[in-house]
């Protein structure tokens, strides 16, 4: 069977179903604008990278990104074209549906099943925006959103039925479609991401971190900045260095913005956020983004690992942290509670209260061994939910099922 995936930048999501589809002997692609990275035995076809949104006019700035979808989904049914042409049709499409990648596949193949990744449908209530209180949606922005989601929408009638990671990410489509949903995360895998008691980390000054010497305190994002919380760690870890001198602090992540705004006047999040407070240079470090492993290694000598986020797509970053058997401490938002329930597999603070979170590091930091209990449990969560085996025997079985006609 030939499967081609459909990613805008690398494998994404579907890294370990298409790495594990082609080890089992099917022909596997990958359609793209970039790759991060390439997997063995599979084919990467690129696509022509298409010019950002305009938004130099009012409408330009409201018809901006589904023009933008639009031309991505053009590039994506050329290169479906192409392939066709050479004999080289995929018998099964699995695409991410966000960037309109997706929108022409029936077009071009009409009897070629396809499963769409639903991530994200974006509302001006109920997740990401409006959150903060001082975001308050005007009409303008309101119907912004509401044409952001046009690629998917239209995507709908090109797919056989979609996969959403979360229950609560699926809860923000539309209900006219979320019975074409399955929930499935991609997994992790728990033979690789586990505990280790003897797990240590060399910082790049020479220094030998082990679990518990001294106490390490974790944050982990693709970008530092206020959509994962940055700002509340920040100031929470400036609180607890006064009081507790012993602990350490290591954040990683980019200086950039991955998702919502820069700070005002420019630059990064860190830097005008450093400049707020007076931290210890050899108590709270700032590593950049590191290897899978160095994370890996991280969640495991951690005392306690930060995970906050606005009402926004779940990170990979703490279900690895969990099945390392890290004692997570969330925020109180919609999608870290489908996998953390407070005082049983990890903690829960409300997103903007950093005195809560303060206190509830603080509150680790007496008594770590107390939250024994809540690491365990923590790694019991992915075995039981997130087991990459296991998920992709579901992927597997939805793939079977849309192949059959249902």
């Amino acid at each position: 069977m030939h499967v081609a995936f459909v990613h805008r930048r690398g494998f994404g999501q579907f890294s370990a179903l298409a790495e594990h589809l082609a080890s089992s002997g099917h022909n596997v692609s990958l359609i793209c604008e970039t790759v991060d990275r390439r997997l063995p035995a599979v084919r990467v076809i690129k696509h022509r990278a298409e010019s950002g949104p305009r938004s130099d006019t009012q409408m330009a700035r409201h018809l901006g990104i589904p023009d933008h979808h639009i031309r991505i989904g053009h590039r994506v049914a050329e290169t479906f074209e192409a392939m066709i042409r050479q004999g080289e049709q995929p018998d099964l499409v699995i695409g991410h549906i966000g960037w309109g990648s997706m929108i022409f596949t029936k077009d071009v193949m009409p009897k070629v099943p396809a499963i769409g990744y639903c991530e994200f449908f974006y509302r001006a209530e109920g997740a990401d925006v409006g959150f903060a209180p001082d975001d308050r949606p005007d009409a303008e922005t309101r119907k912004r959103l509401r044409l952001r989601n046009i690629s998917q929408l239209l995507s709908f009638e090109s797919i056989d039925g979609g996969i959403s990671p979360t229950q609560w990410q699926k809860s923000l489509y539309p209900a006219s479609v979320q019975n074409r949903i399955a929930v499935c995360h991609e997994g992790v895998d728990q033979d690789r991401f586990k505990p280790d008691k003897n797990a240590s980390l060399r910082l790049p000054d020479g220094r030998v971190l082990k679990a518990g010497d001294p106490p390490i305190i974790t944050f982990v994002a693709r970008d530092l900045e206020p959509y994962r919380g940055f700002p509340q760690a920040l100031e929470a870890a400036a609180r607890v260095v006064a009081q507790n001198p012993d602990v350490l602090f290591i954040f990683v992540g980019g200086d950039g913005v991955s998702y919502g705004k820069p700070p005002p006047g420019g630059g990064s999040w860190k830097d005008k956020l450093l400049a707020e407070y007076n931290l210890p240079q050899d108590r709270v470090l700032f590593t950049g983004p590191i290897s899978h492993d160095l994370l890996r290694q991280l969640y495991q000598i951690s005392t306690a690992h930060i995970y906050l986020t606005y009402p926004f797509v779940l990170s990979w970053s703490v279900v690895e942290a969990m099945a390392c058997g890290a004692l997570i401490v969330g925020s109180d938002t919609p999608p870290v509670r489908e996998v953390i329930k407070s005082e049983k597999n990890g903690l829960l603070v409300p997103f903007f209260d950093t005195a809560a979170l303060t206190e509830t590091l603080l509150r680790i930091l007496r008594k770590p061994d107390d939250f024994i209990p809540l690491r365990a449990a923590a790694r019991r969560t992915v075995e039981h939910r997130f087991k990459l085996s296991d998920c992709l025997a579901r992927q597997k079985a939805l793939i079977g099922s849309v192949l059959r006609g249902g």
